[in-house]
């Protein structure tokens, strides 16, 4: 039987790829005030920015219950006795522990789970859950699966633009680094992710620099096995930059995403990322 990859919409895998890698999205909860929203389910992209701008309160998140987790491996397990779940990294969100606990309620026997910190957000995620999808696909066993993981993990680099940083600094999600530049709100603060945390990596006064800057990202890999632009709600930046990437990198095709709800709390509106996979050496 085929392994059953599970993941959650943290990755932001746009849905028909997720269905035709079978690849099950849980997903995570957004809350403005008392109103609760799955993400992906009942409030797209769309609605959700369209929400965030009109809406004073500022919304929250919050994983799935364990027992939303277990529900999901009782379901894969009638398919399958082998079960991996990638979730974003436990650095940022609950998701990672909830997943855990899920997998100790679970008790059907013969069964294995392996829950994996893909110790990213986004599209890294995506990819990480994304290269499992296709080693099951291939017949590989639960121990292959995982060391493609551990593989892609590793050999994956993001950079993201937030065209601001209130979202982040209301989110909490950037730490005491970033609330010290509160009052220079119109910045535009670049973001890396280093061993599942998210960190600043500099800012710069323009969007117009940012972009650039992103440019200058798609030269630090020579042959790219994956390129994803993620975007909040500048599409025509982001195909620009599709097609920068084509233009460097002939045989990929980059992939652009839709950042969704769950991680639009805490980049707000105008935000756009590059991830970029290395071909594993050797």
């Amino acid at each position: 039987m085929v392994t059953k990859i599970i993941t959650d919409s943290c990755s932001d895998i746009p849905a028909t790829e997720a269905k035709k890698l079978d690849i099950t999205v849980i997903p995570a909860y957004v809350h403005f005030g008392n109103k609760s929203y799955r993400d992906g389910i009942d409030l797209d992209a769309d609605g959700f920015y369209s929400e965030l701008l009109a809406n004073p309160i500022h919304p929250t998140t919050a994983a799935p219950s364990p027992g939303e987790f277990t529900r999901a491996y009782e379901e894969a397990a009638r398919d399958s006795d082998e079960i991996v779940s990638i979730h974003v990294t436990s650095k940022h969100s609950a998701m990672f522990s909830s997943a855990l606990m899920g997998k100790q309620l679970f008790n059907k026997k013969g069964c294995k789970i392996v829950v994996i910190d893909s110790k990213g957000i986004t599209m890294w995620q995506g990819l990480v859950a994304i290269a499992a999808a296709r080693a099951a696909k291939k017949g590989h066993n639960l121990q292959q699966i995982v060391e493609r993981t551990t593989i892609t993990i590793e050999n994956l680099r993001a950079l993201a633009l937030l065209d601001t940083v209130k979202y982040a600094i209301r989110g909490g999600r950037l730490g005491k680094a970033i609330s010290a530049i509160e009052s220079f709100l119109s910045i535009k603060l670049f973001i890396t992710l280093r061993d599942g945390e998210v960190h600043p990596f500099g800012i710069t006064r323009t969007h117009h620099k940012g972009i650039s800057r992103l440019r200058n990202f798609l030269h630090t890999v020579s042959e790219p096995e994956e390129v994803a632009i993620v975007y909040s709600t500048t599409s025509e930046e982001a195909q620009s930059l599709a097609m920068e990437a084509q233009h460097l990198f002939p045989t990929v095709t980059p992939r652009i995403c839709r950042l969704g709800p769950a991680l639009g709390v805490h980049s707000g509106p105008g935000a756009i990322a590059i991830v970029l996979q290395k071909f594993a050496s050797g």
